[in-house]
């Protein structure tokens, strides 16, 4: 019978562990949070509430639920040609905590602490195109919308 060493038991160990990792979505190595829409999963309360989710520009019209006392992060990466406005909540169940430094040009961050059972609308907007860099090219008007349900839950 082949004897197994510590050092390929602790091997064997950290390889098991990445097994239920997330990966990378393209999301310049952020993982979004679970929406709160689908089963429970690790990290979060009872209920379908999580204490702590980031979300992304792919979250666009979800609806979210963290838990009172939870934490919410937004980063939504743009260009410096399209940037992102800065968020904005409308209701009173999050409150608006150190989102940290934005480091490139076009991206909007922010973060809230979940004070109070309630609703709250998260909003940004972008242009869905550069504006034109010469007089005679036609500009675009349109406007990319970002929009977030969030509900605190107890």
């Amino acid at each position: 019978m082949r004897r197994t060493t510590p050092l390929a038991l602790a091997a064997a160990a950290l390889l098991l562990a990445g097994c239920g990792s997330r990966q990378d979505t393209g999301s310049g190595g952020r993982t979004p949070a679970p929406s709160g829409t689908g089963a429970p999963s690790a990290g979060r309360n009872a209920g379908d509430c999580t204490a702590h989710a980031h979300l992304t520009a792919a979250e666009q019209d979800r609806h979210v639920c963290v838990a009172e006392g939870g934490e919410l992060r937004i980063v939504l990466d743009g260009t410096r040609d399209r940037p992102w406005k800065p968020v904005t909540a409308s209701g009173t169940a999050l409150r608006a905590v150190n989102a940290g430094l934005v480091l490139r040009p076009g991206d909007a961050t922010a973060a809230y602490r979940a004070v109070a059972p309630g609703t709250v609308r998260l909003t940004s907007s972008r242009p869905r195109c550069p504006e034109p860099t010469a007089p005679d090219r036609v500009a675009c008007e349109g406007v990319e919308e970002w929009t977030v349900t969030v509900r605190v839950g107890p």
